[in-house]
């Protein structure tokens, strides 16, 4: 087993890094040693895409940034987020809002094209392992980025544990997990402190029954989730014609152009992303399409699983995080009973 943290450095807002060359030049035998690694982003606005869509996209920058493209399309920069009005933003200082970017736009490309803040990849030094940042550089200025990348061979499945997160009656609505007051985290450090995890990983999934409901990890602020978020998975077609995102060259050549923009728009973006990938039927495909019949969290490619890294911070082995990030749990649909079933995985590494 081997751990290696790297600074990266994007050289624009929109920016691909291969994680798996710098690794190569810093520490020639760590692919050649361990046959998995656990890649984790400290970032809300910078992450990876799981190994099996980088496989469909032959591992290929370009094709990794046309594919985040579409999402880009449909969250434009300064389109008038809530997130990004930073005098309603309580909990940022005066000083803070000086220099706060406005990055609504990313956080919101970020959940919906499926970026994951960790992933497992087997490795392959023949293979990349792509760091795509989406709010890498603001003014002018280069963000200093982290990444951990844990190699191993094998990994011990320590138990599955059920957890039952209370919601509210609101059909759209978003959970932080890490609420104190709803004790998961509390329970999670208890488990791993019980089973002696000293490096590892924490998955939690939705029971399958659950429905309407998805996972990600993000910056839980209050306007970004409650408010653009929300707006989003109410109406998406609305949201995106009250901002005026029409992606067309020329828009006054579309016919009742009032009411069809935010239709042809998104079958626009979509359709020249699947003839691009051939991924009509899979992937994207069932995703995006399925807006058109307002299966908004089907489109956003949403997730139902997340992954967070055990890890040794401070002399004591816990899930380690970025200072912005927490797993949240959104939903577009009331559930049932008020409540929504999860699953904890523990996983040591060997």
């Amino acid at each position: 087993m081997a751990e290696i943290c790297i600074e990266l450095t994007p050289a624009s807002r929109f920016d691909i890094i291969d994680v798996n060359q710098r690794i190569l030049s810093e520490n020639a035998d760590f692919i050649a040693e361990n046959n998995k690694a656990f890649y984790c982003s400290y970032h809300t606005t910078a992450g990876y895409l799981e190994q099996s869509i980088c496989d469909r996209l032959n591992h290929n920058s370009d094709s990794v940034r046309s594919f985040i493209h579409p999402f880009q399309e449909l969250f434009p920069p300064r389109a008038n987020y809530n997130h990004d009005k930073l005098h309603l933003r309580s909990e940022l200082t005066e000083e803070q809002k000086l220099s706060e970017p406005l990055n609504g736009d990313s956080h919101l490309t970020y959940i919906s094209s499926g970026l994951q803040n960790c992933v497992t990849y087997v490795l392959d030094k023949t293979k990349p392992a792509y760091f795509i940042d989406l709010d890498g550089v603001y003014d002018g200025n280069a963000r200093r980025r982290r990444t951990t990348v844990i190699g191993y061979n094998q990994e011990e499945l320590v138990g599955i544990f059920p957890l039952t997160i209370p919601v509210s009656s609101h059909r759209v609505d978003s959970v932080n997990l890490k609420d104190a007051r709803l004790g998961v985290f509390e329970q999670l450090q208890e488990l791993i402190t019980k089973y002696g995890i000293q490096r590892g990983r924490v998955d939690i999934t939705l029971a399958p029954e659950e429905d309407h409901v998805a996972l990600t990890v993000n910056e839980f602020e209050t306007l970004l989730m409650q408010n653009d978020l929300a707006d989003v998975l109410h109406n998406p077609m609305r949201f995106m014609a009250q901002k005026g995102w029409h992606m067309l060259k020329n828009p006054r050549a579309v016919p009742m152009k009032m009411l069809n923009y935010a239709k042809y728009d998104l079958v626009h973006v979509v359709n020249r992303t699947l003839d691009k990938f051939q991924m009509n039927s899979s992937l994207v495909g069932r995703g995006i399409q399925s807006v058109l019949a307002a299966q908004a969290a089907k489109a956003l490619r949403m997730k139902r699983s997340l992954s967070m890294l055990v890890n040794e911070e401070q002399g004591q082995p816990s899930i380690v995080s970025g200072t912005y990030q927490s797993p949240i749990m959104i939903q577009w649909h009331s559930a049932r009973a008020q409540s929504r079933r999860l699953e904890a995985s523990i996983y040591r590494f060997i």
